[in-house]
Formats: C-alpha cells, sequence, structure tokens
C-alpha cells in the first residue's frame, strides 16, 4: 500500500511514512551528552538484528554510557531469547552499555532489569501522560480497552565481566492490526498524549540515568536506593495469585506478596501457607492463575 503522503505512482516505502518520522540524532545528542551526564555517545542506526548483540560485541571498546538505537530491529531479543519484533520506527528499540562494577557488588546486579522498568514506566508516564505498570520481572505494561498489555520488555545481558548491557523495547505507535500477539498493546492503544519519539526516548533515558545514579550510590542497595520501594509500588504482579511455571514442568501458585532484597517474587501458597521465592533465571513464565 502506497503511504498517504508518496506522490501518485511513487514506490511505497516503509520510511516516507509521516506518522513515522525519523529520530532526531542531532536534537537528540544535544539533550542527552551533556557534561556531567552519564551518557557518553548515542548512534542510530536505520536497522539491525539487534542492539543488545550489537553493542555487546563493541564493549570492550566503549566507556560506559554508549547508547546505540534501531530503527527497525529484525531479530529482537528478550528474556529465554524469545523474539520481539515491531514495524520500522513504529517504537523505541536502544541498548545502553553500563559499568556498574566498583560500586556495586555483582550479585546486585541483577536489580538492572527491575531498576530500568522504573525507570522507563516513570519517563513513559510522565511524557507520554499514559499510565504505566510493571509485570515481574521485565514487562512493561499500559491498559488497552480495559485490559493489560505489554507494551515493552526489558532485556539485561553481562557483556565481559565489569560491563552489562540493559536493552529496552517498547511499542509507540503500533496499531491494532500490527500486534505481533492479541495480547501486546501499544502507547497509542494506550490513547497517549504524546507519541513522538524524541521525547519519549530522552525522558526514558534520563530517568534511567537518575535511577542508576540513585542505586549506584547506594552501593547497588535496592531499599536504600529507593528503587524496591518504587518497583513495588509500579508492580501489577503484587497482591495477585500467580502461577510460576518453573524448569522441568514445575509449577507453584500462590499470591505475590513482595519483591525480595535480590529481587526475586516472593509467593505464598493459599492453602498451607508455603512460601518461596522465585528469580527472573529460574522462571519460564509467570502468569494470573485463573
Amino acid at each position: 500500500m502506497t503511504p498517504d503522503n508518496a506522490p501518485d505512482g511513487a514506490p511505497a516505502s516503509r520510511w516516507s511514512d509521516l506518522d513515522r518520522p525519523p529520530l532526531n540524532v542531532p536534537a537528540l545528542r544535544r539533550g542527552l551528552l551533556v557534561p556531567g551526564s552519564l551518557w557518553t555517545s548515542l548512534d542510530v542506526v536505520t536497522a539491525t538484528g539487534s542492539t543488545n548483540s550489537d553493542l555487546a560485541a563493541r564493549a570492550a571498546s566503549l566507556p560506559e554510557g554508549a547508547v546505540l538505537v534501531a530503527e527497525e530491529q529484525t531479530a529482537g531479543r528478550g528474556r529465554l531469547d524469545r523474539t520481539w519484533s515491531a514495524p520500522a520506527r513504529s517504537g523505541l528499540f536502544f541498548s545502553v552499555l553500563l559499568r556498574p562494577g566498583g560500586s556495586v557488588p555483582a550479585e546486585s546486579w541483577g536489580w538492572l532489569p527491575l531498576l530500568a522498568g522504573v525507570a522507563a514506566a516513570t519517563g513513559l508516564a510522565r511524557s507520554a501522560g499514559t499510565d504505566m505498570s510493571l509485570k515481574w520481572p521485565n514487562d512493561l505494561l499500559v491498559t488497552v480497552d480495559g485490559e493489560e498489555r505489554k507494551a515493552g520488555g526489558i532485556l539485561a545481558e553481562r557483556a565481559g565481566d565489569d560491563a552489562v548491557v540493559l536493552g529496552m523495547g517498547i511499542n509507540v505507535t503500533l496499531r491494532a492490526d500490527e500486534l505481533p500477539v492479541p495480547t501486546a498493546g501499544s502507547l497509542a492503544l494506550a490513547n497517549a498524549v504524546s507519541t513522538d519519539r524524541d521525547p519519549l526516548l530522552r525522558a526514558v533515558l534520563r530517568s534511567l540515568e537518575h535511577w542508576y545514579g540513585e542505586w549506584r550510590a547506594a552501593g547497588g542497595d535496592p531499599a536504600a536506593s529507593g528503587v524496591q520501594e518504587a518497583y513495588a509500588a509500579g508492580c501489577a504482579t503484587l497482591g495477585r495469585t500467580v502461577r510460576a511455571d518453573l524448569p522441568g514442568g514445575r509449577s507453584f501458585t500462590g499470591e505475590a506478596v513482595a519483591v525480595d532484597g535480590q529481587g526475586r517474587v516472593v509467593l505464598v501458597a493459599a492453602g498451607n501457607g508455603e512460601r518461596i521465592a522465585v528469580s527472573a533465571g529460574d522462571i519460564v513464565h509467570l502468569r494470573t492463575a485463573d
């Protein structure tokens, strides 16, 4: 189908949709790469397989704070290598390079994807005017027609001994007929007041810089930094009865009552009061129980 803005007879181009303009790279750099900022470089590519993979491959030669953004991601990955795809320029697909070592012990790095969830939810709530919530451990939720839908995901991966590549995929302007699955959503479908990707990206990165700075200053302590409290306040999983599907075909059903100091979700069985703490690395699925 030829876009509305294409001249008569012109070939259709996925890059000529005025509803999905390209990111303004010079403006983004002016706003984010300032003295004293965490962000040290920002590159935008037209398309790539995975920004996480690309940034991890270059991690050894880059300083902390490198940002890589793709207008289109063709082989985006989520947790457990689940795929993430969306039309070109329909969302924010980016990765950042962080080096928390030195001030934060490695055993606390598991909080990074949860911290990123807090940062994305707070940044998008302010800039897009959309209520956001978090599904443990790494999903961003919006409400579409009264139903919770996944509009974003987060993936953190080690890149050598001292670095972490933190990636995000956020659906911004996806229409209903473009959703990869019926349970997905987007900021546009959630009636966001703004879907301009430039201010949305700036807001998320500035929010991430804030929360990462607080967390590092506290030596990775999620309670002292306020990250644990903020995550719990925005986590839609807490207070619900959920079923945790575990490796080996095992499952556990209970009320999600807390996220502990290690970032694990704590479940309590209704019948016998059995209590378990499940880490993101131990779980295959976490679903609301029927």
